[in-house]
């Protein structure tokens, strides 16, 4: 864990949060500024900043990740409208906190992206 990290906070119940799911892999929150009706984070459990830093190893918490992403897709009602899944990375994306997380988006039209 990163001393200072948001995520491992959260992770770890040092700050209060509503978790909508926990698994050994990742877990999910709502993002405490939504850009979307429908904005969550999919956080993994272990501490990582960029995919470049990622393992072998990793490749099943990724899959899990997205696997959880869709089940709650479902659950938050926007699989048959469409949503978005993103993954900011470094300060130019738009990466806010310093751990690897996976934006669930929908609820609402998307443009293109840029």
């Amino acid at each position: 864990m990163a001393e200072d990290c948001l995520f491992c906070k959260i992770r770890d119940g040092e700050i209060p949060s509503d978790i909508l799911h926990r698994d050994e892999h990742c877990f999910v929150i709502r993002d405490i500024a939504p850009t979307a009706p429908v904005h969550l984070l999919v956080i993994p459990v272990q501490h990582f900043t960029y995919l470049t830093g990622m393992t072998q190893e990793f490749q099943p918490t990724i899959g899990a990740m997205f696997a959880v992403a869709k089940e709650l897709a479902d659950a938050e009602g926007i699989v048959e409208c469409g949503y978005r899944l993103v993954i900011n990375q470094g300060k130019n994306s738009g990466q806010q906190v310093p751990h690897l997380h996976l934006h669930v988006l929908g609820g609402r039209p998307m443009g293109p992206l840029a």
